[in-house]
């Protein structure tokens, strides 16, 4: 059976695995970030081409200024780590989302670490960090009007490739399977477009929690599946 080309993960639980364990938020996404590490370095080991991972959503921005805080750090310390280090693993880095909004430092990082890994020819890891997927629609939406209105398109033009093409996505193929850890059934406004297709397994496991034998078992039932992509 072919491994799927890309997997697609929410990575839920962070703060109820460390309200279990009496610990500190900071440390539970602390202990997911290392969870991220872990998966990633480990998927591209067993030769997965597209790692996209759900990180902070544009309604996280809702949480408490310490945690948003908190987590901003992280991010930049995973993006300098990459920058810094001469070992890159031959990992591709991709950030999806709104930009904009972010730190002066922190889009400088991304930036800085996207253009130091994108001849890299291994894993591309898409990390969707200020992501909402009905607001990368309606992004789109936007451009492809802007773009008809100064005809650099034709309305005829537009159809679901070229949509896509106006997504963070862009260039991405769409996820094969999808994965949500900590127990939770839906998906939380993550790529909404690009899931239509896409096998789901949901997993109790909060995501600190989620190992290298635990891609394996979801990889397995994605194995197993029939897809059928609205055929018989």
């Amino acid at each position: 059976m072919a491994l799927p080309e890309h997997i697609a993960i929410i990575m839920d639980g962070n703060r109820r695995w460390a309200r279990e364990h009496n610990l500190s938020i900071k440390l539970g996404h602390k202990e997911g970030a290392e969870a991220l590490k872990r998966i990633s370095k480990y998927a591209n080991k067993i030769g997965i081409k597209y790692l996209t991972v759900y990180a902070f959503s544009t309604e996280n921005w809702k949480r408490s200024k310490e945690e948003v805080g908190n987590l901003m750090q992280l991010f930049n310390v995973y993006l300098h780590t990459v920058i810094t280090t001469d070992n890159t693993e031959n990992v591709r880095i991709k950030i999806l989302g709104d930009k904009s909004v972010l730190s002066k430092a922190l889009q400088k990082s991304i930036k800085e670490a996207e253009e130091r890994t994108k001849d890299n020819t291994g894993l591309t890891l898409c990390i969707a960090l200020n992501y909402g997927g009905r607001d990368e629609i309606t992004k789109a939406v936007q451009k492809i009007v802007n773009d008809t209105v100064d005809n650099k398109i034709n309305i005829n033009d537009i159809n679901q490739d070229l949509i896509s093409s106006y997504l963070y996505t862009k260039g991405i193929p769409d996820p094969d399977l999808l994965v949500r850890t900590s127990g939770e059934m839906r998906t939380s406004g993550f790529l909404p477009w690009q899931l239509v297709y896409t096998e789901f397994v949901f997993v109790e496991k909060y995501w600190p929690e989620f190992d290298e034998k635990d891609l394996d078992e979801v990889i397995e039932i994605y194995e197993k599946r029939n897809r059928k992509y609205g055929g018989k």
